[in-house]
């Protein structure tokens, strides 16, 4: 499958070549020059890697990486991520956080290190992924790539707006991988990462993007929403918590690709961008608040183009994708019932999911279909919320406590992007 930009104005590439780069050379973001038939409408398999083989076969066809595409999908997808009911069994969570860094970014990050490690070549001199993350992301890309051969990872952090947890993981890699805490907010991260890959003169240090602009990100996220349908059995309408709109256009992709996917609700915090736009608005992106859901403060989401490309019509696009904000007090409130409601705890983000849901449940005429929320990142990784509000220690997963036991060190960086590219070429 040959790929395209959102904007028309490049010609057709092979997928592999996408995938070592970032956006497309006309800025926009790659996306299928031609989308696949709907192949998604029958299980092929048991496992999670069965159906993730089943759902990314028809973007490889013909690619060159479409004979060890298995072996890639046996790399990333080698744990679970299981469709989890609420105590009152008509509704689940898709829990994505079983991986080695306690979030969904897991999959996409293993995915993306697959591709890489079998498309940059030995002697080819050494590749920059370069990463701004607003928490989970450049922990899971740190894990994903640390260590690998010929290749370093750069982690830009907005300083102070990540979790104690995330911070610490973010720094704990050392080795191939740098953090850098930027005094600056996540869209400063982000325009600082876009500047840099569209510098002439940082081409000679080979940058590759693992944010969800990558599509070597983005595409394997379809394949846990496609499973999760399969394994209800029946339509399943889906919550997403979003911030950046990875996951959201994921599961807009697995729908489209045939996958049993009803309703597609997307739940925001109080970054009002996606949620005016749905309400009828106009897009407008806008800096970033600061919220309990640190991952979604996102004011000018990348992956709205994706989306726009997807529905070219607003109307349309209005109409097979909702989005409801959710406010802190709102995030606050479903976490401290979340055990008596619900039996589980939640992390700030899956929480904005849960309260979602639980208004859908409550409106009139909404009470039908299976529901399920993407739980995007495990409580433990947030603990300076989670555990005032639940009144108990969360346990950490015994991968996260490894990462929480090393010494964690991330430098600071001005947030400009002049800042950022004197720090690439001093350190190239």
């Amino acid at each position: 499958m040959n790929v395209t930009s959102t904007r028309g104005g490049v010609a057709e590439l092979p997928l592999a070549d996408a995938l070592v780069g970032a956006t497309a050379p006309d800025g926009g973001l790659f996306v299928p020059a031609t989308f696949p038939p709907e192949n998604a409408r029958n299980p092929r398999g048991p496992t999670l890697a069965d159906s993730a083989l089943a759902v990314l076969a028809p973007f490889f066809a013909e690619d060159r990486l479409s004979d060890v595409l298995p072996a890639m999908v046996a790399e990333a997808f080698n744990f679970p991520a299981p469709l989890v009911p609420l105590r009152n069994r008509h509704d689940f969570v898709l829990e994505l956080f079983h991986g080695p860094t306690a979030a969904f970014k897991d999959f996409g990050a293993r995915f993306l290190a697959a591709c890489i490690r079998r498309l940059h070549p030995h002697g080819g001199g050494l590749r920059t992924v370069l990463v701004a993350t607003s928490g989970d992301t450049g922990g899971a890309v740190a894990a994903a790539f640390h260590r690998m051969s010929g290749v370093r990872v750069v982690l830009l952090y907005p300083d102070g707006r990540v979790s104690p947890r995330q911070a610490h993981q973010l720094g704990a890699f050392a080795d191939n991988v740098t953090a850098l805490r930027v005094a600056g907010s996540f869209d400063d991260c982000q325009a600082m990462v876009k500047a840099a890959f569209a510098d002439p003169e940082l081409a000679p240090l080979q940058l590759t993007s693992a944010n969800s602009i990558s599509l070597g990100r983005l595409l394997p996220q379809l394949a846990y929403h496609a499973h999760a349908a399969w394994s209800s059995g029946e339509m399943l309408n889906l919550i997403v918590p979003t911030g950046n709109l990875g996951n959201a256009v994921a599961a807009v992709w697995a729908r489209e690709l045939g996958a049993p996917i009803g309703d597609i609700v997307l739940a925001t915090n109080a970054n009002r961008t996606l949620a005016e736009f749905f309400e009828g608005g106009a897009y407008r992106g806008r800096p970033s608040v600061t919220t309990l859901a640190n991952a979604m403060d996102v004011g000018d989401p990348s992956n709205f183009e994706r989306l726009s490309w997807t529905y070219s019509d607003p109307a349309v696009l209005r109409r097979r994708v909702r989005a409801r904000l959710v406010s802190d007090e709102h995030i606050s409130r479903t976490i401290q019932q979340g055990e008596r409601r619900h039996g589980q705890v939640f992390c700030p983000h899956t929480a904005a999911g849960v309260w979602v849901l639980e208004q859908i449940r409550g409106s009139s005429g909404a009470r039908t279909g299976t529901w399920a929320v993407a739980a995007t990142a495990h409580p433990a990784k947030f603990e300076g919320i989670v555990e005032p509000l639940v009144g108990h220690p969360v346990e950490v997963p015994p991968a996260l406590a490894a990462l929480l036991d090393r010494p964690s060190h991330a430098e600071p960086l001005a947030a400009d992007a002049s800042a950022l590219r004197r720090w690439l070429l001093d350190h190239a």
